[in-house]
């Protein structure tokens, strides 16, 4: 077997793999839709065999058929199949961390090709197109702060959220997200009590030459 093939075997493997998780049916909940993402993003580390953080996401870029562009453009982010290759293209004028959140988000939108349809239907709440973006982000958070490595780090005595955004290089907010969805942190009350006098608070390839720059 020649290396091209090796290389495209493995892609394909990768994604076979990650798409195999999503159920032959439709899917009826959001929540159902963010297990998926969940496992899915597992199931990707454990075939990097990453065990520790922070997480190097950019093992992406060194997929087969997958090429990151570094560009100037109003969003954070693109994805897209031009016929012979994905394309993932990332703002040049985000920072680092950002870039990285980027990748992986964008990484859920390839792996969700052709399936999108039946894993987000809608609700009252969202539109299909918005549950596509929220189970993106969701998988992107658990890629690069996964639970298992969290909870590792912040009992290990890492808890201020600062310290571990920059120990899993993602941002604060980022963080904050994570640290709540994984249940390590209460989510803050929507309201305040009155009685209560303070509250609380896109061409380039992507390979060992070249890097994600942020500025």
């Amino acid at each position: 077997m020649t290396n091209e093939h090796i290389s495209t075997y493995i892609e394909r493997s990768v994604l076979a793999t990650l798409r195999g998780l999503i159920p032959n049916r439709e899917v009826r909940s959001q929540e159902e839709a963010k297990r998926v993402a969940e496992h899915q993003a597992i199931r990707l580390l454990e075939l990097q065999r990453i065990e520790s953080g922070p997480v190097p996401v950019e093992f992406i870029a060194d997929l087969p058929k997958i090429e990151i562009e570094i560009v100037d453009a109003p969003v954070s982010g693109a994805s897209f199949w031009n016929g012979t290759t994905w394309i993932i293209q990332l703002n040049k004028h985000e920072p680092y961390c950002r870039q990285r959140f980027t990748l992986a988000h964008e990484y859920k939108h390839i792996i969700d090709h052709n399936r999108a349809d039946a894993l987000y239907i809608g609700s009252r709440d969202a539109t299909p197109s918005e549950q596509a973006e929220q189970a993106a982000d969701y998988f992107a958070g658990c890629l690069l702060v996964p639970k298992k490595l969290l909870k590792r780090a912040y009992y290990g005595g890492m808890q201020r959220t600062a310290d571990l955004a920059d120990y899993f290089q993602v941002s604060e907010a980022a963080m904050t997200v994570r640290l709540r969805q994984t249940g390590i942190v209460e989510p803050a009350p929507r309201c305040t009590p009155q009685s209560t006098p303070f509250s609380r608070s896109w061409q380039y390839r992507m390979n060992r030459r070249t890097q994600i720059q942020g500025v």
